[in-house]
C-alpha cells in the first residue's frame, strides 16, 4: 500500500560532482584542467548522453507530482560519442597542454548510452531544457575551482 515513483536516472552532471567520481565527463573536465591527457578508451566511437542536474531534478520532481508508480527514464537523448565529447571538452577548457590519451577499450565498456524518453515526455510534459553547451559552460567554473584548489 506505499505509494511510491520510480526514476532511472542517467549521466547526469553539473556544479558539485565529485572530482574523482570515475565518469567520463568529470574525468575529461579535470584532465583538461590540469593539463593532462583525456583518457579516450579505444577508437571513442562509443556515445554518451549528458543530462544537466537542474533538467534531472525538474524530471524528479514532475514525477513525485503524478500518479505514475512504474519506471520513467530521466536523462538527456542527445548523444556524442566520445571522442567527439573529448575534442568538446578540450576546447571549452581552452589548456594547450591537454591531449587526448587513446588507451584500449574496456571490454566492458558500453557502446552506446542513450535514454529513451518517450514516457516522460509523454506522461509527464518533460524534456530536457538545457544543453550541453550551456550545462558545460555552466559546470566549468566549479571545477575549474575545485580542480585547481587540489
Amino acid at each position: 500500500g506505499l505509494e511510491t515513483r520510480i526514476v532511472r536516472i542517467f549521466n547526469t552532471y553539473g556544479p558539485r560532482m565529485r572530482v574523482d567520481d570515475g565518469r567520463v565527463l568529470p574525468a575529461f573536465i579535470s584532465q583538461a584542467i590540469r593539463g593532462e591527457g583525456l583518457t579516450v578508451f579505444g577508437d571513442g566511437s562509443q556515445t554518451r548522453s549528458f543530462c544537466y542536474v537542474d533538467d534531472l531534478v525538474e524530471g524528479i520532481y514532475r514525477l513525485l507530482l503524478s500518479d505514475y508508480a512504474q519506471p520513467v527514464n530521466i536523462g538527456n537523448e542527445d548523444e556524442i560519442t566520445i571522442m567527439d565529447f573529448a575534442k568538446e571538452v578540450l576546447q571549452l577548457v581552452d589548456n594547450e597542454k591537454a591531449w587526448l590519451d587513446h588507451r584500449p577499450l574496456p571490454v566492458d565498456d558500453p557502446k552506446k548510452r542513450r535514454p529513451n524518453t518517450d514516457l516522460a515526455r509523454k506522461l509527464l510534459g518533460w524534456t530536457p531544457k538545457v544543453s550541453r553547451a550551456e550545462g558545460l559552460a555552466k559546470t566549468l567554473p566549479y571545477f575549474l575551482d575545485k580542480v585547481k584548489k587540489g
